[in-house]
């Protein structure tokens, strides 16, 4: 089962601690975020990826969080064969 939100974008190159990891250049959202549903795509109106959903954190309304698509570069360059 697939699902579309609004995904709009209200805070950019957030710093995150999560536990004791810490998330650098994140993307605040308020794309539905849920287990089990994260890591699909943050698109912008004209369908480009921004961002792969990741994580919320519930103790704070529910703040859903994107990795930026600049960040993600270099690994899919690993990843992905030209």
């Amino acid at each position: 089962m697939q699902s579309v939100t609004t995904g709009i974008i209200s805070a950019k190159n957030r710093r995150v601690q999560v536990a004791k990891r810490v998330y650098e250049e994140i993307l605040q959202t308020d794309a539905a975020i849920n287990p089990g549903n994260s890591g699909g795509p943050l698109i912008n109106l004209h369908g480009e990826v921004v961002g792969l959903n990741a994580f919320i954190i519930q103790s704070s309304q529910s703040l859903g969080f994107s990795i930026g698509v600049n960040s993600l570069k270099p690994y899919l360059e690993e990843i992905v064969p030209d």
